[in-house]
């Protein structure tokens, strides 16, 4: 019976500890020589279609360039990767429902036994972030990250948040390839 009342309480800590995590794919071109690639730049005219607040592109330029330094990238007026960024954001909605009672077994049928329900309805919002490196010489991508992940509003943790969400895709950069 203690296993049953703590069913809820550990659904709950596994729901809310999926959601914080930042959720990376990566897509890259198998013929770039990344090894080539030393310098950056940010692309200004797709950075400027971004339809976020220019606060929050600073804080994921600033994210970013951290990032690119710490892994040995020098920001350059003649790069050799020019950095684009794209994000997308949705509403989700998650309804969970608890059942507790006395019943006769698992099967098919209404129990006029259920007593005790729960149900809990959570809204939040879903962001994902396209971080694109393309070659300046040629003007093709050949590096795509992107990161999933719930957004925050606390202003406080927001700079954290994006933080994490860069890092995490940028981990992925550059390819390993395969053995």
């Amino acid at each position: 019976m203690k296993t049953i009342k703590l069913l809820p309480v550990l659904l709950v800590l596994f729901v809310a500890g999926s959601c914080c995590s930042v959720r990376v794919y990566t897509d890259y071109d198998k013929n770039a020589d990344f090894g080539q690639y030393k310098t950056y730049a940010f692309y200004k005219s797709g950075i400027d279609k971004v339809e976020i607040s220019d606060l929050d592109k600073k804080r994921i330029m600033r994210a970013i360039e951290e990032t690119m330094t710490a892994k040995g990238f020098t920001k350059s007026e003649k790069p050799d990767l020019l950095v684009n960024i794209f994000t997308k954001a949705r509403q989700q909605v998650d309804v969970n429902t608890y059942n507790a009672g006395w019943g006769y077994g698992w099967g098919y049928g209404w129990n006029p036994y259920m007593w005790g329900g729960n149900t809990s309805v959570n809204t939040y919002t879903e962001g994902t972030l396209f971080i694109d490196l393309i070659d300046a010489k040629k003007k093709e991508l050949v590096w795509q990250g992107e990161g999933e992940g719930v957004l925050t509003k606390d202003m406080e943790k927001k700079e954290e948040r994006v933080k994490e969400f860069v890092s995490k895709i940028l981990e992925k950069y550059p390819p390993q390839p395969k053995k």
